[in-house]
């Protein structure tokens, strides 16, 4: 009983900062996000009688106690669903940073849950399957459902979910993600959230949220990219705000970080259109067109302290694949 699943992570372009439901991992708000082609999670589950107790692997790293924790809560999950006692044996690989505000937390519960059902033998639908995932890590819901991808935040564990809003063929844009410190940051997306409610700027935040989720969806679905690229950056600065006004303030940036955001902007002065958006983390998110990305990816490598790029193609959702790890 052993399937493996693939699944990209995921760059919020509205973003959810904020719980209103901690168990349920209920957001504040709606979101809604590209799948990424070249940042993904492999993932294989195997159940059997045999195994004594659960195992979690990382293939060229490894998990903290804490890690391996929601790990395991994730497959009990599937378990009572399934109606299964049996363990597991989890062996994960990603080809980016875990733990560097990069979604791989998101591409890991997602493939972990679709891996995870499919070794049981059960099959959901994918409305279910975003909602299992959602309750490992919010954002995971969101690397289920193919290309463009709207969270409904709901009010309930049933309407919480995610659902594809485009294809990925539907538009060639690019996400080029800068890692500018591939290192675990010191404070998790958990814990971020656990005090966001301390920031006098996030109803200020949760108040817009509803014109950008209506502006965004617009803009995608006529190929604005100016108009796109200002909703997306505007969000991001916003939601860094929040955090940025919590107490404890968080602040995920480096100074490589601000370099490239100043930079982006002098760019677009100079006639090169391409955005940023940041997680919760100090790596850099830069939007562009596909026919902008040699010229995007030429200017990146005019800035220093940068460790590496990768660069996303809109892609599809959460898979099933034969190759086991």
């Amino acid at each position: 009983m052993k399937a493996t699943a693939k699944a990209p992570a995921n760059i919020a372009f509205i973003k959810y900062w904020g719980k209103a439901d901690d168990t349920l991992r209920l957001p504040l708000n709606d979101s809604i996000s590209m799948n990424m082609s070249g940042a993904y999670t492999i993932t294989t589950v195997e159940f059997s009688k045999q195994f004594k107790k659960d195992s979690v692997t990382l293939v060229g790293g490894e998990f903290s106690e804490e890690e391996t924790a929601r790990v395991i809560k994730g497959l009990d999950l599937i378990r009572k669903r399934a109606g299964s006692t049996q363990k597991a044996t989890v062996v994960t690989k990603n080809t980016f940073p875990k733990g560097a505000g990069s979604a791989a937390s998101a591409s890991g519960f997602a493939a972990l849950t679709v891996a995870g059902f499919a070794a049981l033998g059960v099959t959901l639908s994918e409305k279910e399957l975003t909602i299992f995932a959602r309750m490992g890590s919010g954002s995971a819901c969101r690397s289920i459902p193919d290309g463009f991808v709207v969270w409904e935040k709901g009010d309930s564990s049933k309407t919480s979910f995610a659902w594809s809003l485009y294809p990925p063929t539907h538009w060639d844009i690019r996400d080029i993600l800068v890692i500018v410190d591939s290192r675990m940051k010191k404070v998790s997306t958990t814990e971020g959230m656990e005090t966001v409610a301390t920031s006098p700027r996030l109803a200020v935040r949760l108040r817009a949220i509803p014109r950008r989720m209506k502006e965004i969806q617009q803009a995608i679905a006529t190929k604005n990219f100016s108009r796109f690229g200002e909703i997306t950056e505007e969000d991001c600065l916003g939601m860094h705000m929040v955090m940025q006004t919590q107490t404890p303030p968080l602040f995920y940036w480096n100074s490589t970080t601000q370099t490239i955001m100043e930079a982006v902007r002098d760019w677009r002065k100079h006639g090169l259109p391409v955005y940023f958006t940041i997680d919760a983390g100090p790596n850099v998110h830069l939007l562009c067109e596909g026919i902008d990305e040699e010229r995007v990816l030429a200017a990146v490598k005019t800035i220093g302290g940068v460790e590496a790029t990768i660069v996303n193609k809109p892609a599809i959702g959460t898979r099933i694949i034969s190759e086991h790890l």
